[in-house]
């Protein structure tokens, strides 16, 4: 099977999510955070965050369902059932606190083969309200078999 190059470069329609307290408290329980800046406002705010503030790897809360239409669009051509995890990396700007409204794009950054496998390298970026990046991400996709 080919690998499919033609949509490296293209982006997909932007994702919005609002960032609640309940659903930082549950991100933070589940992944055994304590902190009151993830549950309290004014522990938060003497912490000097404008608001109860999200745990980094948060992110993925918001920015995967970008990245969904990017994985199972047919330019891409990615075999979802034969691929695996390769990687995340992260740059991390404003920190995503309750109220926020966080944006999300997606594009393709590249699409190789090697050593009879499939790259597909995404990315993704997301803004809030203000227009201040709280998070790049780089993705990576290894398909095996092709």
């Amino acid at each position: 099977m080919a690998i499919k190059t033609e949509a490296i470069g293209k982006e997909w329609p932007a994702t919005t999510y609002e960032v609640g307290k309940e659903k930082i408290g549950e991100y933070a329980r589940v992944v055994g955070l304590d902190s009151p800046v993830h549950f309290d406002r004014e522990a938060a705010k003497a912490a000097g965050y404008r608001d109860v503030v999200a745990p980094p790897m948060f992110c993925v809360v918001y920015s995967a369902p970008a990245l969904g239409p990017a994985m199972f669009d047919d330019e891409v051509g990615m075999n979802f059932a034969a691929m695996v995890h390769g990687g995340q990396e992260f740059e991390w700007g404003e920190p995503a606190c309750t109220g926020d409204e966080i944006t999300t794009t997606s594009k393709c950054l590249e699409i190789f083969e090697k050593d009879g496998k499939g790259f597909y390298v995404f990315e993704t970026r997301s803004v809030n309200q203000n227009g201040d990046e709280v998070v790049k991400g780089t993705w990576t996709n290894i398909v095996r078999g092709v």
